[in-house]
C-alpha cells in the first residue's frame, strides 16, 4: 500500500475534460512547449530527491507517498519564470517525477535479499537493471490498457483528476475554488514550510533532545502475556495518516488492536515465558506469531481485491484490443493529439529488448548460486513467468489506481501473490533435483523475479493514472510514455545507492546482525514477502497461523461489505486491517493520529468560504512534512554510515529519556496545531 492523497477528498475535484486545442487543429497542438529539455531536467532532480525520500519513508513506515501533486506545484514555480511555460510542459515534469512515488515500492521486496543473507548490500548493477527493465516493462504493458481503461472509462481516477486540477491552477485555467489558493502560490508555502519544520524537528529528535516515540511495554495477568504500544514522534508518520484519510486510519487502528490487543498477549500467553524481560518477549511474539497472522489477513484480501476486478478487467482488455484493431484498419494521424500513444510495434519491440537481459540475469543468478545445472528451466520458467504474471499484475493495479488512486493500490498483496506463485513453481519444478542446502539460492531466485514484477505492478499502476491527468491537460500520450521512462531510469539510478545508506545505517528488522543495531528499521513487505516465500520453499510455514490472519481477513471482508451497503462514507479496508496487524504500532499509531487530525482539519474546511481549497492545502501541508522528514533522514542515514556512531548528533545522555519524552511530545503537538491553524488562516485570507 502507497500513501497518497484521499479519494474523498479528490475525487470532489473531479472536473470535465475540456479541449481548447480541439478547435485549433493538430499542427498549433505540436507547436506548444511540452517534452523539452528543461522540463526533463527539473523532472529528474525532483524524481532523484523525491525518490530518496520515499525509499526511507517505505522502510520505516510500511508506505510510500504520491509526488505528482507536490511535484507539480514545485515545477509551476520553477517554471513560472518562463514566458513560453506551458500546462503540458508541467505535465511532463511531474511525469517525470512521479517514477519517485512508484519505483521507490520496489523497496517493498528488494529488502528481503538482505533479510534471507543472500545479500549483504546491494549491488549497484543488479539492483538498477532490476528497477529500471522493470520499470520499463511496466511502462509498455500499460499502453495497450489506455484506451480502456482511461479514455473510454468513467474509472474515477482520483489523484490523476487532482493533479490536472493543480496543473491548470498553476497554469491559470479554470480552477474552481482553488483558484485563489494557487494564484497566492500558498499551495507552495504549505510544501516549503511543511518540508522545513518536518525536517528540523527530525534533526531536533536526532540530537536526542525530543524523544523519538512515547513506548510503553507491559505484562497481563499471571500467565506471562505481555503488551504495549508506541507512538511515534514523527510528522511524517502524521502526515501519512493525513493522506490516507479516516477509514483507512481506523482500519489500521483496528488491526493494531487485533495485533497488540490479542494477538500478542494472546501467543506471550501460550508461550508462558515470565522470565524474558516485557520488551523483547513482545517483540519475539509479534514478529514470529502475529505478523504471520498479518500476512493471512493481507493475503486474503489481496485475493478478494483481484477477484472483484476478473470482469472489469477482462472487459477493458477486450476493449483494448478491439480498439487496436479499429486504429489499424483507420487512419492514426487523424486521430486527436490526445489518442497517440507509442506506436504497438515498439511496445513489443521494447518488450522483447527488456526481456533479454532479464534472462541473463536470471541466467546469471542460476549459475552463481549452485543451481547451474537447471538454469535452462530456470531461466526459460523465470522469463515465462516474469511475461505472462506481468501482463496480468499491469491489468490488475491499471484498474486499481483508475479505481481507488494508484497511491492506494495494494501492491505489497500482489506482491505476496507473486512470490507465492513463484516460489510454489520452485518447490514443484525444481526442489526435488536440487540438494537440501540449496533453499537459500531457491528463495533468492523467487524474490528476484518477484522484484522484477513488482516493478513492473508499480509503474503500470502509476502510469495510467499519469495518462489520465494527461488526458486532462490535453497531453500527448506517447511523450508521457517516454518521459514516465525517462523518470524510471533517474529513480532506478539513486535508489541502489539510498538502499546502501539505509542498510549500513540501521540494517533491516530480521536480517542477519540487525538485532545488533540500535534501531533497524522495520521494511515490513518485505519482510512479509521474504517469510512468505522462504517458509513456502522450506515447508516451515506455520499455516496455522496465516489461517487465522485468513480468517480475520474474511471477517473484516464482510464487515466492509456490510457498510458499503449500509453506510455512505464508512468502510473499513480489509488490506489496511492486514496491514495493521502485521506492523508494528511505532508504524501505526501516529498514522492513526494523523488519519484523525485530517479528518478534524477537513470538517474545519467544511465551514470555510472555499472548502476544497483549503483541503487541498492541508493535502499539500501534508506532503510537504513527508518529504523534508524523509529527506533529512537520508542525510542523517548518511551521516550515522560515514561516522560508524549510531547517534552522531546526540547532545545528550540516556538519562534524558523522560524528559526528552515530555519536551519533545508537547512540541510535537504545540507544531501540528500551530501548523493547521497557519494553513487555515491562510486558506481563509486568499477566499475572501
Amino acid at each position: 500500500m502507497r500513501c497518497g492523497p484521499r479519494d474523498a477528498v479528490l475525487t470532489r475535484l473531479a472536473i470535465p475534460h475540456y479541449s481548447p486545442l480541439a478547435s485549433v487543429g493538430v499542427d498549433r497542438a505540436n507547436m506548444r512547449k511540452e517534452l523539452t529539455v528543461r522540463g526533463i531536467i527539473i523532472g529528474i532532480v525532483i524524481t532523484l530527491v523525491l525518490t530518496a525520500a520515499n525509499v526511507y519513508c517505505g522502510l520505516k513506515a510500511g508506505l510510500t507517498f504520491s509526488t505528482s501533486i507536490p511535484a507539480a506545484v514545485i515545477s509551476m514555480a520553477l517554471l513560472r519564470g518562463f514566458r513560453d511555460a506551458t500546462v503540458q510542459e508541467n505535465n511532463i515534469v511531474q511525469t517525470v517525477a512521479s517514477a519517485a512515488g512508484t519505483l521507490s515500492s520496489i523497496i517493498f521486496v528488494l529488502p528481503g535479499l538482505i533479510m534471507i543473507g543472500w545479500w549483504t548490500e546491494f549491488p549497484f548493477w543488479i539492483s538498477f537493471a532490476i528497477c529500471a527493465l522493470g520499470g520499463i516493462l511496466g511502462v509498455m504493458y500499460s499502453i495497450p490498457l489506455r484506451r480502456a481503461l482511461v479514455t473510454t472509462s468513467d474509472l474515477p481516477y482520483p489523484e490523476g483528476v487532482a493533479c490536472a486540477e493543480v496543473l491548470k491552477v498553476g497554469s491559470g485555467g479554470d480552477a474552481k475554488d482553488a483558484s485563489d489558493v494557487e494564484r497566492g502560490r500558498a499551495g507552495l508555502l504549505a510544501v516549503v514550510w511543511g518540508s522545513i519544520v518536518s525536517a528540523v524537528f527530525a534533526v531536533v529528535v536526532a540530537t536526542q533532545v525530543f524523544a523519538s516515540d512515547v513506548a510503553q511495554t507491559f505484562r497481563i495477568g499471571r500467565k506471562g502475556a505481555v503488551s504495549g504500544y508506541d507512538f511515534s514522534l514523527s510528522f511524517l508518520l502524521l502526515a501519512i495518516g493525513h493522506l490516507v484519510g479516516l477509514s483507512v486510519g481506523l482500519a489500521m487502528l483496528i488491526g493494531a488492536v487485533i495485533g497488540w490487543g490479542w494477538g500478542v498477549p494472546h501467543y506471550s500467553a501460550i508461550a508462558g515465558d515470565i522470565t524474558t524481560a516485557a520488551a523483547a518477549l513482545a517483540q519475539k511474539t509479534w514478529s514470529t506469531k502475529v505478523r504471520f497472522v498479518g500476512a493471512g489477513a493481507i493475503g486474503v484480501s489481496a485475493i478478494w481485491t483481484l477477484l472483484k476486478l476478473v470482469k472489469p478487467v477482462a472487459r477493458g482488455l477486450a476493449s483494448a484490443m478491439a480498439a487496436s484493431r479499429a486504429r489499424k484498419a483507420g487512419k492514426a494521424d487523424t486521430l486527436p493529439i490526445t489518442e497517440r500513444d507509442i506506436p504497438i510495434g515498439i511496445v513489443g519491440l521494447v518488450t522483447l529488448i527488456c526481456m533479454l537481459p532479464i534472462a541473463w540475469l536470471l541466467a546469471y543468478l542460476g549459475n552463481t548460486s549452485g543451481l547451474g545445472a537447471h538454469v535452462a528451466t530456470l531461466t526459460i520458467g523465470g522469463v515465462a513467468y516474469i511475461v505472462l504474471m506481468s501482463f496480468f499484475v499491469s491489468a490488475v493495479t491499471g484498474y486499481m489506481a483508475g479505481l481507488i488512486g494508484s497511491s492506494n493500490s495494494p501492491l505489497s498483496g500482489i506482491g505476496i501473490l507473486v512470490v507465492i506463485g513463484a516460489a510454489l513453481l520452485l518447490v514443484i519444478g525444481v526442489k526435488p533435483y536440487v540438494s537440501p542446502d540449496a533453499g537459500k539460492s531457491l528463495m533468492a531466485f523467487a524474490l528476484f523475479t518477484t522484484a522484477v514484477i513488482f516493478s513492473v505492478a508499480a509503474i503500470a499502476n502509476n502510469n495510467l493514472q499519469d495518462l489520465k491527468t494527461g488526458q486532462l491537460v490535453d497531453a500527448t500520450p506517447w511523450k508521457q510514455q517516454v518521459a514516465l521512462v525517462i523518470g524510471v531510469v533517474a529513480g532506478a539510478i539513486v535508489i541502489p545507492p539510498v538502499l546502501n545508506l539505509v542498510n549500513h545505517a540501521y540494517s533491516f528488522v530480521g536480517a542477519p546482525g540487525a538485532e545488533l543495531r540500535p534501531h533497524p528499521l522495520p521494511a515490513p513487505q518485505a519482510g512479509l514477502i521474504s517469510s512468505l516465500g522462504q517458509g513456502v520453499i522450506t515447508g516451515e510455514i506455520d499455516w496455522s497461523l496465516i489461517r487465522t490472519g485468513g480468517l480475520i481477513g474474511i471477517c473484516i471482508i464482510l464487515l466492509d461489505e456490510i457498510l458499503a451497503r449500509t453506510t455512505r462514507h464508512m468502510r473499513v479496508p480489509p488490506l489496511a486491517v492486514g496491514l495493521g496487524i502485521y506492523l508494528p504500532t511505532q508504524s501505526t499509531l501516529m498514522i492513526v493520529v494523523g488519519a484523525i487530525v485530517g479528518w478534524l482539519f477537513d470538517q474545519r474546511a467544511n465551514r470555510t468560504p472555499k472548502p476544497e481549497a483549503t483541503k487541498q492545502l492541508g493535502v499539500l501541508l501534508a506532503s510537504g512534512l513527508i518529504v523534508g522528514e524523509s529527506v533529512i533522514l537520508v542525510v542523517i542515514s548518511a551521516i550515522v554510515a560515514f561516522s560508524g556512531v549510531a547517534a552522531p548528533l546526540a547532545l545528550v545522555g540516556p538519562g534524558f529519556e523522560t524528559a526528552g519524552i515530555i519536551i519533545g511530545g508537547a512540541a510535537f503537538a504545540a507544531i501540528a496545531f500551530v501548523l493547521y491553524r497557519w494553513i487555515l488562516r491562510m486558506a481563509i485570507a486568499r477566499s475572501t
